[in-house]
């Protein structure tokens, strides 16, 4: 560490207070990350872990980042997605309605379908037009209150990096807060169980009664929600949730309208099923921000 202008700094980049500090030391996992973690240390409290394990909720977390959209105006307002980013939008949403689909064959259904908690988004004009977009394919789901938590920012420096400006200094010391506070809002386990079946409950042996109350169990066991915002709040949170210094933000890449998709079990262990997914985006729709295509 050096001194500069009486502040201490972390390796001459940036004050040392800006460095994320984690709870628990590099590599190792934190347990009660969202300070949900039940303690153990009794039979009874063993047994209730163990049966939050069985049957607790599975939490699914789809980060969308937002179309393209017109940066040559600095008012938000007039910073509307391009006719491409509604484009871009549009797929979006239709790739999201075939997520949350079941899948059928001739005998019975193989997968039941998703439940769509919610869709949230920032307060954005960009990110909000992209919600109501992708929305459209995904009827009958409420759409939270816009939420300015999730607008875009800096989460925290990014490393490498040479030393830090002051403006950048001050852009930390604005937006950090608020976005690790929406880190915390968002992102938890679940304290939800699903209940066991009634066995004395009638036709509870019944062979095509007893598969449809396990499909529904199944489907019940799993909440997803929605969540269309910014590429730093989105890579931001995806190293938060995966326990990688977040100061590695900068290194990953999310293109418009691209999915981050994570899920945290009732365990509290976290993994990540997609990271910056453009699959249903063809590549002349490819865009981040304003570079088209992979060749920038």
């Amino acid at each position: 560490a050096t001194t500069t202008n009486e502040e201490e700094y972390f390796h001459n980049l940036f004050p040392k207070r800006q460095l994320f500090q984690p709870k628990v030391l590099y590599p190792l996992w934190d347990k009660n990350w969202d300070g949900r973690q039940q303690k153990a240390d009794t039979p009874e409290a063993i047994a209730r872990e163990k049966e939050r394990r069985k049957l607790g909720v599975t939490r699914h977390i789809i980060l969308v980042r937002h179309g393209q959209y017109d940066e040559t105006h600095k008012e938000d307002e007039k910073r509307i997605l391009t006719e491409l980013g509604r484009q871009q939008a549009h797929l979006t949403g239709k790739r999201l309605a075939e997520m949350i689909q079941s899948i059928e064959n001739e005998d019975e259904s193989l997968v039941e379908p998703c439940r769509i908690k919610v869709i949230r988004v920032s307060d954005m004009t960009r990110a909000k037009e992209t919600a109501d977009i992708i929305a459209q394919h995904v009827p009958n789901v409420q759409q939270a209150l816009p939420d300015a938590r999730l607008n875009e920012g800096r989460p925290c420096h990014y490393i490498p990096t040479p030393k830090v400006s002051e403006k950048n200094i001050s852009c930390m010391d604005k937006d950090k807060d608020r976005i690790e506070d929406a880190f915390q809002q968002y992102f938890y386990r679940s304290d939800v169980m699903v209940q066991h079946a009634n066995p004395q409950q009638d036709d509870a042996n019944d062979g095509d009664k007893k598969k449809k109350k396990k499909k529904k169990k199944q489907t019940e066991r799993h909440e997803f929600e929605i969540i269309v915002c910014h590429a730093n709040v989105i890579r931001y949170f995806f190293c938060r949730a995966l326990q990688i210094p977040p100061e590695a933000w900068l290194r990953l890449c999310t293109f418009n309208c691209s999915l981050t998709y994570l899920t945290v079990r009732p365990s509290g262990s976290v993994s990540c099923r997609m990271l910056g997914d453009i699959g249903h985006l063809p590549y002349d729709h490819s865009t981040f921000s304003g570079h088209h295509g992979f060749t920038w």
